[in-house]
Order: structure tokens, then C-alpha cells, then sequence
């Protein structure tokens, strides 16, 4: 049942070029189920979760499926899943994602908060970087734009929004501060590892460009979070 419920998503996101593909789907999988174990979750609902987390991104699919989640309530029905897990499973995957952490909105179960974790921590570190720089080039995007600095504390309605002006600034005005909105100790954990690579690099990168300017934002961004 499971192995079909993946080729439904699968299909669903075969297309996509901005790093919402099925490795990103796959790489959620495997760290939200390392986390299930440490955190004693139920596996089957973190998998479900885990899966289906991307299949109404608003990115992809639009606000109204978003809003209401077809792909996810389809998939569900159409493969039987229990009532009460399909309830838990849709109730969670309208909590998760950035843009409804910033809406005030929060997963309530230990199964949905693995999987925002799960999924926050693929937004960051190396795979973070790389995807983030995916995103900006299905937009004709530079990695980096030295005369225009980030923009930060966006509503989650001015985020949706805007789009960065390079893969530097979408750094700052979310991957940074995702290491704050963890919500397990599984993920906390992992989400300071990471979020000290993006450092490292941004770090290093600014030190390449020879641009003081910018290592200066840097460490003041840093001083204030």
C-alpha cells in the first residue's frame, strides 16, 4: 500500500525543478523516521506525514489546493487509509511548512512536529544551500547579488510573496532562522549542525568575494539571533 501511495506522489512531483522532488520527499523520509525513533513516534503516521508533506505546496500546486489539500485527501482515500489516521495525517500537514510558522500556525502532534523538523532541517545545511540555489535558477536567479541585502521579518503573506532576489538573501530571510523553529530535541540537535555549515560557507564565500560589507552583515545577523 505504501509502495503505491509513494508512485502517486511521485507522479505528482515528477517535474518539479526547484528541490521538491522525490529526493528531497526521500531525504524528509529518512531523518523524520531517525527521529521517530529516538523520539518513540508512531513510524506509520511520521511516513505518511513525511510523504505527502510537498504534494500541496502552494509553490507548486496553487493556494487553493494549499488551502484545502486535494492532492492529499485523494491520495489518502483512494488507497484506504484508516479514517482516524487520514484525520491525524491532514490535520498535521496543515500545520507544517514556513509559511504557516510565520501565519502562527504549528503542528500538535509528536508525529507532525518530526516531520516539520525533518523537513526544516532538508532546508538547510549543504542540501539547504544547494536546493535554494535549484530554486533561484528555475527563476533566472543569481547565487548572489552584492548591491541588494536581504529582506527580513516578512509577514508570512509579504513571504509568499516576495521572491529573492538571489540564493544569498533567501538564506538570511529563512534558512537561518529555521534552527530557532525546531520543535523536537531530535531536531534541535540537527538543526544547530546544519545551520553551522550555512555559516561556515556563507562565511567563506564572502571571504572569497573580498567583500567586507557583507561578513559584516553576517556577523551582526549573527549577534542577533
Amino acid at each position: 500500500m505504501f509502495e503505491k501511495i509513494y508512485d502517486d506522489v511521485k507522479n505528482l512531483l515528477s517535474k518539479d525543478k526547484t528541490g521538491h522532488n522525490m529526493d528531497h520527499i526521500d531525504r524528509v523520509i529518512s531523518l523524520a523516521q531517525k527521529f521517530a525513533n529516538k523520539e518513540k513516534a508512531n513510524k506509520e503516521i511520521v511516513y505518511l506525514i513525511a510523504l505527502l508533506h510537498d504534494v500541496d505546496d502552494y509553490k507548486l500546486f496553487g493556494e487553493e489546493n494549499a488551502k484545502i489539500l486535494t492532492n492529499s485527501k485523494n491520495i489518502l482515500q483512494k488507497h484506504n487509509i484508516e479514517k482516524n489516521i487520514q484525520d491525524i495525517v491532514i490535520s498535521e500537514l496543515s500545520q507544517i511548512g514556513y509559511s504557516k510558522r510565520l501565519d502562527g500556525k504549528c503542528p500538535k502532534t509528536l508525529e507532525g512536529k518530526i516531520v516539520s523538523d525533518a523537513d526544516m532541517c532538508d532546508a538547510i545545511g549543504v542540501h539547504g544551500i544547494l536546493r535554494t540555489f535549484k530554486y533561484s535558477l528555475a527563476y533566472n536567479e543569481p547565487f548572489f547579488d552584492n548591491t541588494i541585502f536581504p529582506r527580513l521579518d516578512m509577514s508570512a503573506d509579504e513571504y509568499k510573496k516576495q521572491i529573492s532576489s538571489s540564493s544569498v538573501n533567501h538564506t538570511f530571510e529563512k534558512l537561518l532562522k529555521i534552527k530557532n523553529l525546531t520543535l523536537t530535541k531530535s531536531g534541535r540537535a540537527e538543526a544547530k549542525k546544519r545551520h553551522k555549515i550555512m555559516v561556515d560557507i556563507l562565511s567563506n564565500y564572502f571571504r572569497e568575494e573580498d567583500n567586507a560589507a557583507w561578513q559584516n552583515y553576517l556577523k551582526n545577523y549573527l549577534k542577533n539571533q
